[in-house]
């Protein structure tokens, strides 16, 4: 049986009693952390050199930090609290990595971060270990890891302890330590009562661990991450992308506003589907005509349903399962997935298939408070059909059940973002082409090759038109980029707000002619040009003219309707805002965009002072703390909150 504390200090020396030398340890991304216990340690090591340590992780989440007295700040500063809490127990080494400010004897090692957190951190950067997240297992046990660390879920009655939000690696990397004939590691859980509880294969009995810490309460929140407002563009992108997914197939998706209206437009597909196509049709005309909707997609109702098959769970999988889009099991039987596949099956093979099935799997999951409130409350049968696997065999094909999942994923589209995408079909999605890290490769090329393994699978990168670079939009479609997450090679579908490009088995010519069609028209001439320059694309090509309809105010004009009846809400999956701050975030958005340059900010501010008092202010002003400005930098923000809220509530 595992020891058992509850003292967080008496845990740490438990383990450095049982280890010696450098302290070697790992511990899971994201939610799995034991962020107390790692606390206890860091602050144990912090300034005794004569116990360094390497800590091997990822995705180290702490709650943003207010800086400041501007608007931000001041906007920022009561959501966090309220949201995190304030007893939230920030990783005190992910404070350091962001400061530069470890301590020699001690080094942090991840595969991923936070996007675009840690891109002037030099530690960070220096220590970043560029991995396909099914590699990361096998890098770990090389580094011969003293001790694993995760946080873990336990239910009443129970003998067993579930990895609930992360199984994604720690048995992985058991049996590569084994492999390589290395000592097993101590394993040292954690006890977070909020944490939800999930079976199956997340299940394991007590004795799997060496310690196991219940530290006392009051337990803080579970780091939940806020959701954003979905954009036009964001809400096209994913409108697009929801008409290439066939019913009866299998659906992975990433993270972030994409995913959300990605999942929104799934949602309404299958529920108003009426509705669906209007958006459809007026996003394009063209679109239920297209020739890879026709050969990929399709535009109605699912009448089997979808199964999810994702690294990440997250809150677009909450409203697919809770609206029934997805609902198609699948069981680790491969006798019984054989004949279901081919029509051979008993009527106890269907039997077999709704009691024991599973229609989501995952590896780890993320979302806001209200995902995690509804994994704890899920019915038992509702809960029996998540399952949470190891990464080895969510991300791939090879190295275990490889029939038995090809026959699961049929149909299978894997949707993930990425910030660059080329002329001839490259994507940057990781890293800026000096050669610095915004997050990581985390599961994208694995699922964009398992794409070009499996037959009728599709992967589709998903990216947004233009970005802002100090004011001056830029776009995102380039003739060439100097770093490379996803070559040419591996090409597949590209979609942004402006449509859909079809480019596997493509030409060069072809691809370019496709990638141009979906660039913001005020690129496509200098695009083009790069392509005939190097004899990509004939001299004499011209661009049609319908490409100069991808603009963001065309865009914007098809989708206002929508916009006001409510079809397309800014928070399609739930807000962690409250509608004031709703408000509040439209408001200091656009103040954002009209002082990214000098001479607009100017203007801007000139506005500000002739701005009068509008009739609903004082409520804003006082969530700002700004009701009584005192300061002419209050005065001056309480004259630029007025104007942003005159334009983006009563235009």
């Amino acid at each position: 049986m595992p020891h058992y504390l509850t003292d967080l200090d008496a845990a740490v020396d438990w383990l450095l009693t049982h280890t010696q030398g450098q302290l070697r340890i790992a511990a899971p991304l994201a939610l799995g952390k034991p962020h107390r216990l790692l606390n206890a340690l860091y602050s144990r090591v912090e300034a005794d050199a004569s116990r360094p340590m390497q800590l091997y992780t990822a995705l180290s989440l702490n709650p943003p930090q207010a800086k400041g007295d501007g608007l931000e700040a001041r906007f920022l500063r009561p959501f966090a609290e309220r949201h995190f809490g304030n007893d939230f127990p920030r990783l005190a080494y992910a404070d350091a990595v962001a400061r530069d400010a470890l301590p020699a004897h001690v080094q942090v090692e991840e595969f991923y971060m936070q996007s675009g957190a840690l891109l002037n951190s030099s530690q960070a950067q220096r220590h970043y270990t560029s991995l396909n997240y099914t590699h990361a297992a096998d890098a770990v046990a090389q580094r011969a890891p003293q001790a694993i660390v995760q946080k873990v879920a336990f239910r009443e009655g129970s003998t067993q302890l579930s990895l609930s939000c992360n199984n994604d690696i720690t048995q992985d990397t058991l049996d590569a330590i084994h492999a390589r004939g290395l000592p097993r590691p101590l394993l040292i859980a954690e006890v977070d009562p909020l944490l939800p509880w999930l079976g199956g294969t997340a299940a394991v009995e007590a004795d799997f661990f060496d310690l196991v810490v219940v530290p006392p309460g009051p337990y803080p929140h579970l780091f939940g991450l806020p959701r954003q407002p979905v954009s036009d563009a964001d809400y096209a992108i994913g409108f697009h992308a929801s008409a290439l997914v066939r019913d009866g197939g299998t659906l992975q998706i990433g993270i972030g506003t994409l995913a959300d209206a990605l999942s929104h437009a799934l949602v309404l597909r299958h529920t108003d589907n009426a509705r669906y196509r209007r958006i459809l049709r007026a996003l394009d005309p063209q679109l239920a005509d297209h020739a890879l909707v026709q050969e990929a997609g399709g535009l109605g109702p699912f009448t089997i349903g979808l199964y999810g098959c994702s690294e990440m769970l997250n809150e677009g999988f909450r409203v697919l399962v809770q609206s029934g889009v997805i609902r198609r099991k699948v069981h680790d039987d491969l006798a019984v997935m054989q004949r279901l596949a081919n029509g051979s099956a008993y009527g106890s093979d269907y039997a077999t298939l709704a009691a024991e099935g599973e229609y989501l799997h995952g590896a780890f999951y993320l979302g806001s408070p209200e995902f995690y409130d509804w994994l704890r409350h899920l019915p038992e049968d509702e809960r029996r059909a998540i399952g949470m696997r190891r990464i080895s065999e969510i991300n791939q094909l090879y190295g275990g059940n490889e029939t038995l999942e090809r026959l699961q994923r049929r149909d299978a589209r894997f949707f993930n973002s990425c910030m660059i995408a080329t002329a001839l079909g490259a994507a940057a999605s990781d890293a800026l082409e000096d050669g610095r890290v915004v997050s990581g490769v985390g599961g994208q090329y694995n699922f964009v090759a398992m794409a070009h393994a499996l037959p009728d699978a599709r992967s589709i990168l998903m990216f947004r038109a233009v970005r802002d670079d100090a004011g001056k939009p830029q776009s995102n479609v380039r003739w060439n980029y100097g770093h490379t997450t996803i070559p040419r090679h591996l090409r597949d579908i590209f979609i942004n707000e402006y449509g859909i490009a079809d480019l596997r088995n493509r030409s060069d010519e072809d691809c370019v002619i496709a990638m141009t069609g979906i660039t913001d028209s005020a690129f496509q001439a200098s695009l083009l040009d790069q392509a005939k320059a190097a004899k990509k694309l004939d001299s004499t090509f011209a661009s049609p003219e319908a490409w100069q309809r991808n603009q963001a105010s065309v865009l914007r004009a098809a989708l206002a309707p929508f916009r006001a009846d409510g079809s397309l809400p800014d928070y399609p999956l739930g807000s962690d805002f409250t509608p004031l701050e709703q408000d509040l975030l439209r408001a200091l958005t656009w103040l954002k965009a009209n002082t990214r340059t000098r001479r607009a900010k100017l203007h801007t501010v000139l506005a500000a002072l002739r701005q009068s008092a509008g009739e609903n202010d004082a409520m804003y002003l006082q969530r700002m703390s700004l009701e009584s400005p005192k300061t002419f930098s209050e005065r001056l923000n309480a004259r630029l909150l007025r104007l942003a809220l005159a334009n983006v509530l009563h235009h």
